[in-house]
């Protein structure tokens, strides 16, 4: 996984530029003055990096820069949850910026925060220089580092950590709050107990007014009951009586005329269903009584009801709902008003954390010497005889989710100084070598698939570059790796070779990078090798560099 493709459009002197890049060591080399950063500028750009105006190129309204990465799995979680559309297996950041100032960001073609484009830069690109450091400086992503060189996985620790402050909160908050709780508990269990004399169902306000209603026209509905029975059959002139006179009509002649059988038919069915009516009239009429006590005591709870309702300003029909959330509310309240409890919850909260931080703070302890004693060995082979790297590990003073430790890179740059942290070593080579020396060590653990390194070889020459050279080479078996350089003898160490040319156009620069076949690149390190002079003897030893 690494860089596919960087496209630029009018940024600072380049008009267009469209490049595809490998795998392994790519180098990047150009005469002084050429703009060897252009593109990691650009891709910081891409990654978030603060924007000024004065990257759009002169005459240009705007700039655009577009950057392609394969797709690591470990982004597919983080782009569902910022609703952003994940392709099978590349990932697409955009930006531009114009004469103004102004800038926007895009992430597979939906609109992007610098935010955004920012939080995917650690697992994307790391990129190392003198004036541009992003991980070696970062509490985070040191730990990262040596928890990876060590296998210290830190997933239980922060699931017990979460869990722990959960329940000191509860606890310091129930401490805090006990008159104020025990005011509630009160309040609470009053109104609680008013309710309860009511002891209101779900659903049961609906029920009882229907009951009322029933009992207050019970009357009427009863008169109403043998009106209709009668209308239909206690008369002769009832429903019932003139169907059967239809019906009786019909069946005279129904052996003349059998278009009749149809009617007779259904005049017996609607007979059927009129004696049915009637039976059931005459049920309801037989046992429906009016009950004067019974609408009494609905109006006493529909009464009581009403006031419970009006005391508490809640609709009726919410009461049933309300006395059972004061129930819970209480019994939460109780839960937290008891801090033997709570304290209790916790002390196993915190031991079972204590003793995985342990855990961690020992396979820390461990680790430590050892990456140090392995990036220290490297630093010798980097023209830093003598210079020592030390991993400090220095305990804080409350654990946070990752443990009890905060882990800092040390470094002393020759023998007889004092190591200092990283992000503090003076020398900007120095730093840069550092760096090359622990991405050499860890380079199968770190999270970016891509490195850069941006005149790594500041200030050495000779064997020591060719050490950087073959470093950095060793390094791309690993990882992608982009290095801007100077130096003929790391330039020849690349797998691809990719040169930065200027051309003037008038009073206009222009610059263009592209990647040179073997020819070419033995013309290239011929002009790094005696400047402008591509004697015989300067191409014989540019030949002589890409052979070794």
């Amino acid at each position: 996984m690494s860089l596919r493709r960087i496209v630029l459009r009018d940024f600072v002197i380049v008009p267009s530029l469209d490049l595809d890049l490998d795998q392994g060591f790519n180098v990047l080399t150009g005469e002084t003055g050429a703009g060897k950063s252009i593109l990691i500028d650009a891709l910081q750009l891409a990654l978030g990096a603060r924007a000024d105006s004065g990257v759009v190129r002169e005459g240009a309204t705007r700039c655009e820069i577009a950057a392609e990465f394969d797709l690591p799995s470990t982004l597919r979680p983080w782009l569902d949850e910022q609703g952003i559309a994940a392709t099978e297996d590349s990932l697409l950041l955009r930006r531009t910026v114009d004469t103004e100032g102004r800038s926007r960001g895009w992430i597979n073609g939906s609109a992007a925060t610098m935010a955004q484009l920012k939080a995917l830069a650690d697992h994307l690109v790391d990129i190392h220089g003198q004036h541009a450091w992003q991980s070696l400086t970062r509490a985070e992503a040191v730990r990262g580092l040596l928890d990876a060189y060590g296998g210290v996985d830190t997933s239980t620790a922060s699931t017990l950590w979460a869990g722990w402050r959960q329940a000191r909160k509860a606890l310091e908050s129930a401490t805090q709050r006990q008159n104020t709780l025990q005011q509630e508990s009160e309040r609470l269990a009053w109104q609680i107990g008013e309710l309860d004399k009511l002891q209101p169902q779900p659903g049961e306000w609906e029920d009882i007014n229907a009951q009322h209603s029933r009992l207050a026209n019970a009357q009427g509905l009863m008169d109403a009951a043998r009106d209709a029975a009668a209308a239909l059959d206690d008369e002769d002139s009832s429903a019932a009586s003139l169907i059967h006179r239809a019906l009786s009509a019909l069946q005279a002649q129904a052996h003349l005329e059998p278009a009749f059988n149809d009617a007779i038919e259904a005049l017996q069915a609607a007979l059927a269903q009129v004696q049915d009516t009637v039976h059931s009239l005459h049920h309801y009429t037989r046992h429906t009584e009016l009950d004067p006590s019974r609408l009494e005591a609905l109006d006493q709870r529909l009464s009581q009801w009403m006031s419970l309702a009006r005391r508490y300003r809640r609709p009726p029909e919410e009461l049933a709902e309300l006395l059972a959330g004061w129930k819970q509310e209480l019994e939460s309240i109780d839960q937290a008003m008891d801090l033997d409890a709570l304290r209790a919850a916790e002390r196993k909260a915190w031991d079972s954390f204590e003793l995985e931080i342990k855990r961690l703070a020992k396979l820390r302890r461990q680790a430590a010497p050892k990456l140090s004693r392995a990036v220290t060995d490297a630093m010798q082979t980097l023209g830093m005889q003598g210079g020592r790297f030390e991993v400090g590990l220095q305990k804080l003073d409350e654990p946070q989710a990752h443990g009890w430790e905060q882990v800092e890179f040390l470094v002393a740059g020759h023998a007889g100084v004092s190591p200092r942290p990283v992000g503090k070593v003076a020398s900007g080579g120095e730093l840069s070598r550092i760096a090359l020396a622990i991405s050499v060590v860890t380079s199968q653990l770190g999270q970016a698939p891509t490195l850069i390194f941006d005149e790594v070889d500041s200030g050495i020459g000779g064997a020591v570059a060719h050490t950087v050279g073959q470093l950095l080479r060793q390094l791309g078996r690993d990882r992608q790796v982009l290095a801007v350089t100077h130096l003929p003898q790391v330039a020849a160490c690349g797998d691809h070779h990719l040169l930065v040319s200027k051309r003037q156009s008038g009073s206009i620069t222009h610059s263009t990078v592209t990647q040179i076949t073997h020819e070419q690149r033995v013309s290239e390190l011929a002009r790094m090798l005696g400047g402008n002079d591509r004697s015989e003897v300067s191409l014989a030893h540019a030949r002589e560099l890409l052979t070794t």
